[in-house]
């Protein structure tokens, strides 16, 4: 079984560090001449799906835009998921979710089990309860080959004072960062990117956020805040310096207004921009 960390690697060595948000806006919708509804929500995925297979590696469906939509929505978000992945992109599920003890498991199997209804490579998970409360989350990734990206800087300004509030020497988002490596040590092989890595917003002052020391092992970093949030693809080895190589640039509105016509080519030209980015 190969690891999480290591088909990502590969995956940003073939085809660069963009990944396309599946974020269906009820005014997108409109746009697209899409009802707002499950039916529009799937046909809106699927479209982006066949958007994006070739152009790049790697999309990634906010859950909510599915979700809104009752029984209905999580059907069309199941057949996005799985189109996605019948088309060789890695998925990363949108999900954030965050609990204690059975409850997260429970969201694991949910998300990571291989043949799940709503299968992806990747969930995104929230450490507001504690990162230690994610372990048996993160241990179910890695033993069945899929992977998770721990909230840790985030590129919403209403994040910045309780991420950057100290706990000793270090702020809440080093701590996170620190936990996180201190379980892929654990679990990966010497040389191995991590299959759990963190989420630090393309807008975030790394710096300031006491986190711009290269992470060992290499973890993976889920990077939203290109595009229509501000940051470019230019920004992209300034903004991230020395954690600059396993990054995945997340764009989502920036990519998706050019409407249904136009989307294959306007990821073809966003990934093209990415091009030069050295993914080591």
């Amino acid at each position: 079984m190969t690891s999480f960390g290591r088909r990502l690697q590969d995956t940003l060595a073939a085809q660069g560090p963009l990944c396309v948000g599946i974020d269906p806006h009820e005014h997108l919708l409109a746009d697209w001449g899409l009802t707002a509804s499950a039916a529009g929500v799937r046909e809106f995925g699927l479209r982006v799906v066949d958007a994006a297979a070739g152009r790049v590696g790697i999309v990634k469906p906010q859950v909510s835009f599915f979700e809104r939509w009752g029984s209905a929505g999580f059907a069309a978000l199941e057949d996005v998921l799985a189109a996605a992945r019948a088309a060789g992109l890695l998925v990363i599920a949108d999900a954030k979710r965050g609990d204690i003890g059975t409850t997260m498991d429970a969201y694991a199997r949910a998300w990571l089990t291989p043949g799940s209804p709503l299968e992806a490579d990747a969930v995104t998970v929230s450490p507001y309860l504690g990162v230690g409360a994610l372990t048996g989350t993160l241990e179910y990734a890695v033993a069945h080959g899929k992977g998770a990206f721990v909230l840790a800087a985030t590129s919403n300004p209403e994040a910045r004072r309780l991420q950057a509030a100290r706990d000793g020497e270090r702020s809440v988002a080093k701590l996170v960062v620190d936990e996180v490596s201190a379980f892929n040590e654990r679990t990966t092989d010497d040389g191995e990117w991590g299959s759990v890595g963190v989420v630090v917003g393309a807008t975030v002052d790394i710096v300031a956020a006491g986190i711009a020391e290269a992470i060992r092992p290499p973890a993976p970093i889920l990077a939203p805040g290109f595009g229509a949030q501000g940051a470019e693809p230019g920004d992209f080895t300034h903004v991230f310096r020395a954690l600059a190589s396993p990054v995945v640039a997340n764009e989502s509105r920036s990519i998706l207004s050019a409407g249904p016509a136009d989307l294959a080519q306007r990821i073809a030209d966003r990934a093209a921009l990415y091009s030069k980015v050295n993914h080591g």
